[in-house]
């Protein structure tokens, strides 16, 4: 097929939903841990890559070959490797692609745990790491032009959702010879095909929107064969292979995708407009409204806004505290993604694992508010922000 197909139709048919053996339209769940052979010759020719097959499910399996699949035709990717957790993935990633010696830059506003594997963990083994301020363009060109060897950026962030010019930066890295790599958790494949801007490899969180209902945990990083091979073997060699049954969620849920994209999308914006004219609110931080810093940048590369808004209370953490115990239509919860709303304070989300001090040197505001839109019927989202507003 040529023409090209519409964000729906591509989470929907990208990939045979057909199973080839049994015409099952859902795919089946390959539940063994091992699989059987008539004989040693095509064993071996299977487990030496020579003949296709599968061995043992730490390694391969039917049921995550198609969901990489779906997830490297979603990404217009070469090839996907699955984790157990998006963690993992980014972990593994960066693990595989990076030796001592070598250098990485990244931006402050990474989701926590991302943000210490750079400050914390890559740096243990002998790997030199420029963390930039994410707002401060031509700090991060600086950085990228002093030399690197991958070049690890966010976009939109976790949680101030700041937007980064990643087509500029690619180009920048590559002319260093670097690999690029960027998390497309929040903009998801439906919003932002960062490969098509240059990139080299995208991680996804799958927990989040690529599963949207809060049953799977999973991670998949996509992109050129050789690459995604190199990333492949190390999760082989470590053993963070994605549950099947997970997996099988996760392809369920991918049928959906496109529905929930556009009403998140949709309420997302129209939640941060209603926002901005409250004057509990000091400050609102969403792509999709133009006077958003990274507005422009985001209308050229992405086809969506996301779900995912924040907003800064006047009266700081104390405000924060109250508040959120008052809607009646969103979770309290460490997720994101999910056909419910959930919200939260990153001291108690993004950013759990970081100090106090920590988040403000990344400027995250203790009043700040992570509020991820769910499908809910927008006005009854605006009437309870409003009824809890109200009731401080």
């Amino acid at each position: 097929m040529t023409r090209k197909l519409g964000p729906s139709t591509r989470s929907v048919h990208l990939k045979s939903n057909r199973d080839p053996s049994t015409g099952a339209i859902v795919p089946p769940i390959a539940e063994n841990s091992a699989f059987a052979y008539d004989t040693v010759e095509q064993w071996r020719a299977a487990a030496l890559g020579q003949a296709p097959g599968h061995i043992y499910s730490r390694n391969t399996n039917p049921t995550l070959d198609c969901f990489e699949g779906r997830m490297a035709a979603l990404e217009g990717a070469a090839a996907a490797t699955s984790f157990a957790t998006g963690m993992a993935a980014i972990h593994g990633t960066l693990m595989a692609l990076l030796d001592a010696g070598k250098r990485a830059v990244t931006v402050k506003d990474a989701y926590g745990a991302t943000y210490l594997h750079f400050t914390q963990i890559l740096p243990r083994f002998g790997i030199e790491c420029a963390v930039c301020e994410t707002g401060d363009q031509p700090a991060i060109e600086a950085a990228i032009d002093r030399g690197l060897d991958l070049l690890y950026l966010e976009s939109p962030t976790n949680p101030t959702l700041k937007v980064l010019d990643i087509a500029r930066l690619t180009e920048l890295a590559h002319l260093q010879g670097a690999v690029v790599v960027v998390d497309n958790t929040f903009a998801t494949p439906l919003n932002q095909l960062p490969l098509a801007l240059g990139v080299d490899v995208v991680i996804h969180s799958a927990t989040k929107y690529l599963c949207g209902h809060g049953d799977a945990l999973g991670g998949v990083a996509c992109g050129r064969q050789e690459i995604i091979e190199r990333i492949f073997r190390y999760r082989e060699l470590t053993g963070a292979a994605l549950d099947v049954h997970s997996a099988s969620l996760l392809l369920r849920s991918l049928k959906t995708l496109g529905l929930r994209i556009e009403r998140q999308n949709h309420n997302a914006l129209a939640l941060a407009r209603f926002l901005e004219e409250l004057p509990q609110v000091a400050r609102v931080h969403y792509p999709g409204l133009a006077g958003h810093p990274g507005h422009e940048v985001a209308k050229r590369q992405m086809r969506g806004f996301g779900g995912v808004l924040s907003f800064e209370l006047r009266g700081g953490f104390d405000a924060v505290k109250r508040f959120l115990p008052r809607l009646e239509f969103a979770y309290l919860a460490a997720n994101l993604g999910q056909v419910e709303t959930i919200v939260g304070p990153p001291s108690t989300t993004s950013h759990v694992e970081l100090t106090d001090e920590e988040r403000r040197a990344a400027g995250i505001n203790e009043g700040l508010i992570r509020y991820a839109v769910g499908i809910e019927d927008i006005d009854d989202l605006k009437g309870d922000i409003k009824a809890a507003l109200e009731a401080l």
